[in-house]
């Protein structure tokens, strides 16, 4: 069933990009692919999980026939609940659970390669530096919502295309407005926090960033596949998960 089934990571880094892999596909599941991840998890379907491969790919599929797995098996059935609660309430949910499932293959190629206690440690350590799925999908990570509304507010006051990207001449702006009020190092350690809305990754001073007019959250413009000169054109950006919200609406 895993789509790195011959694929086994033996070192601590091996394991962590592995790790990360798997999380990055299943952000885009959550986040950017959501309609089409929501689409699959038809109720009316047998039990169906959702997998994230080291390839950054996800699949929702059965679950493995063999007993016991290759590999731990993600949370059976998460499709039967997708109409019996609300939308936000039951991604929330599949993200907690794909949180533990990522701990638990990780953990696994860690016992199976012998790990010692100070391998489980780094690597624990490796996987706790980046924010949960669950923090990426409820956008929870350190103070986001408060965060990004007064970043947000500051950045409508400039130029259109201030508000909307945030490469280096909109962080250069930024920067000498917090000089005046409250000092550049305060200013970098606010930014430094922002995490993207899609692949849950930090803020970059060297990279293009978007703000959603509905949700305030922030996304590099490559993982949204907004362009800086794009942006120029649109009078309100309304990222992937809103848009489709209002589609389906």
């Amino acid at each position: 069933m895993d789509g790195g089934g011959h694929y086994n990571p033996r070192t601590v880094e091996e394991v962590f990009r592995d790790f990360k892999g798997r999380r990055a596909a299943m952000i885009k599941a959550l986040t950017t692919d959501v309609e089409e991840f929501y689409r699959q998890c038809d109720p009316d379907k047998e039990n169906l999980c959702l997998y994230g491969y080291p390839t950054e790919q996800w699949e929702v599929n059965l679950p493995a026939e063999e007993v016991p797995p290759e590999l731990p098996e993600p949370a059976l059935g998460i499709n039967f609940a997708r109409d019996g609660m609300q939308e936000k309430d039951w991604l929330t949910l599949v993200a907690v659970h794909s949180d533990a499932w990522l701990i638990a293959v990780a953990f696994y190629f860690g016992a199976r390669f012998g790990f010692d206690r100070a391998d489980r440690k780094r690597l624990f350590t490796m996987i706790n530096d980046l924010p949960t799925i669950f923090e990426v999908v409820t956008g929870t990570a350190k103070k986001q919502s408060k965060e990004k509304s007064s970043v947000s507010n500051h950045t409508n006051s400039k130029s259109k295309s201030s508000s909307k990207g945030r490469g280096s001449e909109s962080v250069k702006q930024t920067k000498q407005a917090k000089e005046e009020d409250e000092g550049a190092e305060e200013d970098e350690e606010e930014h430094g926090e922002t995490l993207c809305g899609a692949c849950g990754e930090l803020y970059a001073a060297d990279e293009f960033w978007i703000c959603c007019d509905i949700c305030e959250r922030w996304f590099h413009g490559k993982c949204v596949k907004i362009t800086p000169a794009r942006a120029e054109h649109i009078k309100q950006y309304k990222c992937p998960t809103c848009s489709n919200k209002r589609a389906r609406s």
